[in-house]
């Protein structure tokens, strides 16, 4: 199994619409890609002024998030309003080999 994490922020007066933005967007298209194992979404006030997020979804394998993100699987997938809501956002993900989850079923 594949941890893939991603992070980025947004201004804190643009979070709470773009944390439902990201509901409505990007959950259920994680969900709707084969190999897809679940997604996290992280929210944490920085204190300056800005909003960090960070995405980790877990997928079967690097095929599977080859078929999410392209063929180049560290590269960032973006969304529409990505460009408008985003103040920072890396765009090179980082990809772990799961080794152990607790209370998770790996199936």
């Amino acid at each position: 199994m594949i941890a893939r994490i991603w992070t980025g922020a947004t201004r804190s007066d643009d979070a709470d619409y773009y944390e439902s933005y990201m509901q409505r967007e990007a959950m259920p298209g994680y969900a709707d890609v084969k190999g897809n194992r679940g997604v996290l979404m992280l929210r944490r006030d920085r204190g300056d002024n800005h909003t960090e997020f960070v995405m980790i979804t877990l997928w079967d394998d690097l095929e599977s998030v080859k078929s999410f993100a392209g063929p180049n699987a560290d590269q960032a997938v973006f969304y529409a309003e990505d460009e408008r809501l985003l103040a920072e956002r890396e765009l090179v993900v980082r990809h772990y080999d799961v080794y152990d989850l607790h209370g998770v079923t790996k199936a």
